[in-house]
């Protein structure tokens, strides 16, 4: 039996990498994990999860954001963000194991980088056009979405250099770095999609003409 093949996206915060990501799971047919991995360590390590209200649950962030809020990446409480990871690889490395999935974020480059049927992508975009998706797409005022891009940038950093032991965009560690304000997401997400059928050798099931 053919081993599992996974997709990891790593993204910077207001390029939508989320949506992309999403997009190719859909076309592919495969598991996408994001928020729900948030939730199964949260339920590992009986965090109350379940009163998260649906105010928390906007944008891109979500459960996530109330476990930085209450355990911030990047900060020096390395007990519980050492606990935290710890259990967040065991779901990632089972679910890997498991099944084709693509991961958002989390670390899962570093996580599965001996998997020979993985892929690592990371989407960025320019400064500009991050605050426009965040301020027109998501909602934020201006000022929100600078703050959020200054903060969640420097903690999605100081998170994965101190797990991975270096930037989730660093070349060395990607197999496929893209713009996301080259093409529309759905041709972003095309083109990840046909990558991946190259280099896992998916087939199209071919339609039986009678």
């Amino acid at each position: 039996m053919a081993e599992n093949y996974t997709i990891v996206i790593q993204r910077e915060f207001g390029s939508d990498g989320r949506a992309i990501a999403r997009k190719v799971a859909d076309t592919l047919g495969i598991r996408f994990y994001d928020r729900d991995i948030v939730e199964q360590v949260a339920k590992t390590l009986n965090l109350p999860v379940s009163t998260i209200s649906d105010e928390e649950e906007k944008a891109e962030g979500g459960k996530l954001n109330y476990l930085m809020h209450k355990f911030p990446l990047g900060t020096d409480n390395s007990y519980m963000q050492d606990m935290i990871f710890s259990v967040q690889k065991d779901i990632i490395l089972k679910v890997a194991e498991e099944e084709n999935c693509i991961i958002v974020g989390r670390c899962a480059d570093y996580l599965l980088r001996n998997r020979k049927n993985n892929l690592n992508i990371y989407i960025y975009a320019p400064y500009a056009y991050r605050l426009n998706v965040l301020v027109n797409e998501h909602g934020m005022t201006t000022d929100e979405a600078k703050h959020m891009i200054l903060s969640v940038d420097k903690a999605r950093n100081n998170y994965h250099k101190k797990y991975a032991g270096y930037y989730a965009n660093d070349e060395h560690y990607q197999d496929l770095m893209i713009n996301a304000s080259m093409l529309p997401k759905d041709d972003i997400a095309d083109l990840i999609v046909n990558v991946a059928k190259r280099k896992f050798g998916i087939q199209e099931h071919p339609h039986i003409v009678i």
